[in-house]
């Protein structure tokens, strides 16, 4: 959906304004907006935005008043924008040895609670046997423009080793394992630092022979593993 100059926090707010829009989605409202507002979107002219004028652009004539003066909430940044997810630490490759990337289905905060098709964005941890560190946020309303909306999801975490989601369907699991990213499904959800401190006892441990391999162990060790996990 993004436009050269329109900032990720603008982006948000239209496609979060979209998601209230019955039948619109976030390229069409993006349209409206350009047309109404004049590009570039900054700030500023989408806040100085009135509902009149939402009601009265093109394809939006026929939406419902509720409809429309949820949208106008969002793009006003009245609800849902900032912040929408936990805020990301600074990174850089090499800083945890020994780590792993994981990537976590979310709908807002620090919540673990994403359906892979649907989740708002993906929070993306460094994961080690000693510490765990929240390096990125990866937003995902861009999918609604893509031909495969499965192929530029996984493409977005194409970086990650595992993948938490509360639910993900089997032609999109069998793409994420293909892509080299373990998917683990836990339909009860929860915290993501919490759930993720779970297998941070693992990595600290012995770790399963999936993870073995992710970490680099040598087929030697990873058959100790299993043999010990057997015991």
């Amino acid at each position: 959906m993004a436009r050269k100059g329109l900032s990720r926090e603008l982006a948000l707010r239209i496609g979060l304004a979209a998601r209230a829009l019955p039948g619109i989605e976030a390229k069409q409202l993006l349209d409206v907006l350009t047309e109404v507002l004049q590009m570039p979107l900054t700030r500023s002219k989408l806040e100085s935005l009135n509902l009149e004028q939402l009601k009265c652009a093109g394809m939006l004539a026929g939406a419902e008043q509720e409809s429309l003066a949820r949208a106008m909430q969002f793009l006003l940044g009245e609800e849902g924008v900032s912040p929408l997810f936990a805020q990301p630490s600074a990174y850089s490759e090499g800083d945890m040895p020994g780590s792993i990337r994981v990537a976590v289905a979310s709908n807002g905060g620090d919540a673990f609670n994403g359906h892979f098709a649907s989740c708002q964005g993906f929070l993306i941890y460094q994961l080690s046997g000693s510490e765990l560190r929240l390096i990125d946020v990866r937003l995902t309303d861009g999918a609604a423009d893509a031909d495969d909306k499965t192929a530029w999801l996984v493409k977005l975490i194409a970086d990650c080793h595992v993948l938490y989601v509360v639910s993900v369907g089997g032609p999109a699991a069998a793409k994420i394992i293909k892509a080299g990213i373990h998917p683990i499904k836990d339909a009860n959800g929860g915290i993501a630092g919490e759930t993720l401190l779970r297998l941070q006892q693992v990595l600290a441990g012995t770790p399963p022979p999936w993870l073995a391999k992710i970490l680099g162990v040598s087929p030697e060790q990873r058959v100790r593993f299993s043999m010990e996990e057997e015991a």
